[in-house]
């Protein structure tokens, strides 16, 4: 079997700008890209803040720009999902179902993906009412009132997008406190299509084929409301995409890969990048610069003798 000299798990921005790095150094980088490839922002429809786009750039065509770039270079991209490893000898094992690669060295840029609230009516409803994306769904809603239940920077984003077609949008914060960025809460308030509900939590949505109401519930008075709600969006926070790498790599208590020395491991060969591993910043520009943080910290393990 050929041992490649890198193996990138992951295709959203860290992945590819690992790829791209690896590529130009000219070490044929396989990129196991997954079946659902591109990262968060293939789910984002404008990015205005990924610099070098003065007027902003859809989330899908930067990815594939991303790819189009790394191949161009040499990188190798396979759309297929991992489903084992094993980085307990040299050289790493990763494997897609039955498929077996193996490399000198891997990157690991899963990414995070949404969070639900666990809800057996939630999960009848997904789809039908009930989404994590306001830029894949917010079109279904117009002029109709919907809730977004979150207290975050991404709940504040969610619903200043969801005004471009919602008449009304009420975010429910399970605190009395909200977690956003004070920028974000301003721009919120400022709108005077969104109100904030502190205290408030979903206990059922209801509907047969889909979403016709949502049952509420004030954390302060413990009363419950149904309100006629046919749009919800959840926007809780991130879950890292770290199930296939338990027992081979260290996590942290929520599964995020604990970095040592920036991009590095546990595990020497064992590179980090993205938001698998940071959930402080979250963009797509520091996700890129830790990619290229990565192939260059992998780039100078291969060079060096380490056997």
């Amino acid at each position: 079997m050929e041992i490649r000299k890198v193996i990138i798990i992951g295709s959203g921005p860290a992945g590819l700008t690992a790829a791209l790095y690896a590529a130009r150094a000219n070490l044929k980088p396989l990129v196991l890209a997954g079946l659902t490839y591109g990262g968060q922002l293939m789910i984002t429809s404008e990015v205005e803040n990924f610099p070098g786009f003065p007027q902003g750039i859809m989330g899908p065509e930067l990815m594939q720009n991303m790819i189009e770039q790394s191949e161009r270079f040499g990188a190798e991209i396979v759309y297929e999902d991992v489903s084992k490893v094993d980085f307990s000898k040299k050289p790493f094992t990763v494997w897609t179902g039955e498929k077996e690669y193996q490399s000198e060295s891997v990157i690991i840029a899963t990414g995070a993906s949404s969070m639900w609230l666990g809800l057996p009516s939630e999960e009848r409803l997904r789809g039908k009412g009930i989404s994590s994306c306001a830029t894949c769904d917010g079109f279904f809603f117009k002029e109709k009132e919907i809730i977004v239940v979150g207290g975050g920077d991404a709940a504040m984003e969610e619903a200043s997008y969801l005004t471009k077609f919602a008449k009304k949008v009420n975010v429910l914060v399970r605190t009395d406190k909200l977690r956003a960025s004070q920028i974000m809460i301003d721009r919120a308030l400022a709108n005077p299509k969104i109100t904030i509900e502190n205290n408030k939590t979903v206990e059922e949505f209801l509907g047969s084929e889909k979403l016709s109401s949502v049952k509420i519930k004030d954390a302060v008075s413990n009363q419950i409301e149904e309100r006629a709600i046919e749009g919800a969006f959840i926007a809780i926070g991130h879950k890292p995409n770290t199930e296939v790498f338990k027992g081979q790599i260290e996590l942290d208590a929520k599964g995020y890969i604990v970095p040592v020395d920036q991009t590095k491991t546990n595990v020497p060969g064992v590179f980090v990048a993205g938001d698998v591993r940071d959930y402080r910043y979250r963009q797509a520009i520091t996700a890129s610069g830790m990619g290229c943080m990565a192939a260059m910290d992998m780039e100078k393990y291969i060079g060096m003798d380490h056997g």
